[in-house]
């Protein structure tokens, strides 16, 4: 279960990443606002699977799985360079993500 609420919490600092690059410094109230909901609910879920998870495993899983999900909706949705270099990085970060949760 831990696991699974570390990957969600995951995947929400993708949303509270790109929602605060939406809100253009908190001055639009949407982005804004999903911002704070998609922030306090990937704390509270990083929190929760850090009772059973390793820190070091856990926080390095929390930041991969947000950097190329955040990378990856730059890439796909808002017109960043998608180069050959920039996508083997992230499958790098991938690579290491894995490695930690096949290690763990």
């Amino acid at each position: 279960m831990a696991w699974a609420v570390l990957v969600v919490s995951g995947v929400l600092e993708t949303v509270w990443a790109i929602a605060l690059d939406r809100s253009s410094g908190f001055s639009r109230l949407a982005p804004t606002a999903v911002f704070v909901v998609a922030l306090a609910l990937s704390m509270i879920g990083l929190g929760y699977a850090l009772r059973t998870i390793p820190i070091g495993t856990g926080y390095a899983v929390w930041v991969g799985i947000g950097a190329v999900g955040t990378a990856v909706v730059g890439m796909v949705a808002l017109g960043e360079p998608a180069t050959v270099v920039r996508v083997v990085c992230l499958l790098m970060i991938v690579a290491g993500v894995v490695g930690l949760k096949v290690f763990h």
